[in-house]
C-alpha cells in the first residue's frame, strides 16, 4: 500500500489544484485520463506481483495450514481490489474535470460513491474469505 501513497497524494494534490470546478480542455483531460489509467494498470500490476508473492511465501510457510494460506489469499484479493477502486476513483475524477460547475460536483461525488462502494465491497468479500 506504501506504493500507492505518493501517486495518490500527486493525483489528490492535482484534483484540489483544480478544485475550482473549471473545465479542463479536452485534450489536457484526454492526456490526464490515459496517465491516470496508466498509473493504475501499473498499481493494480503491482498488487497482483506483491499478491502472488505473499501467497508463494505463505504456501512456502504455512506448514499445512489452510487457514493461514486463506487469511493471506483474502488479504491479498481485498490489496488487489483495492488498487483497482483506487486506480478506477482517479481516472473518473480525471474525466469530471472535462465538466464545469455543478456537473463536475455531481461527477466527483458519483466517482467518491463508486470508490466507496468497491472499497466496501472488497472489503466484504474479504471478510466472507476469512470465516
Amino acid at each position: 500500500m506504501q506504493k500507492l501513497l505518493l501517486p495518490m497524494i500527486g493525483i489528490l494534490t492535482t484534483v484540489l489544484a483544480c478544485a475550482c470546478n473549471s473545465a479542463k480542455s479536452p485534450a489536457a483531460v484526454a492526456t490526464d485520463v490515459a496517465a491516470a489509467r496508466q498509473q493504475a494498470s501499473t498499481e493494480v500490476a503491482d498488487a497482483r506481483k506483491d499478491a502472488t508473492k505473499n501467497v508463494d511465501s505463505a504456501v512456502a510457510n504455512a506448514g499445512g495450514s489452510s487457514k493461514e494460506l486463506n487469511d493471506v489469499g483474502a488479504r491479498s484479493a481485498y490489496d488487489v481490489a483495492v488498487a483497482q477502486a483506487d486506480g478506477d476513483h482517479n481516472v473518473a475524477i480525471q474525466q469530471c474535470l472535462a465538466v464545469t460547475g455543478e456537473a463536475q460536483k455531481s461527477c466527483k461525488e458519483r466517482a467518491d460513491a463508486a470508490y466507496d462502494q468497491a472499497k466496501t465491497h472488497a472489503n466484504v468479500t474479504r471478510l466472507s474469505k476469512l470465516q
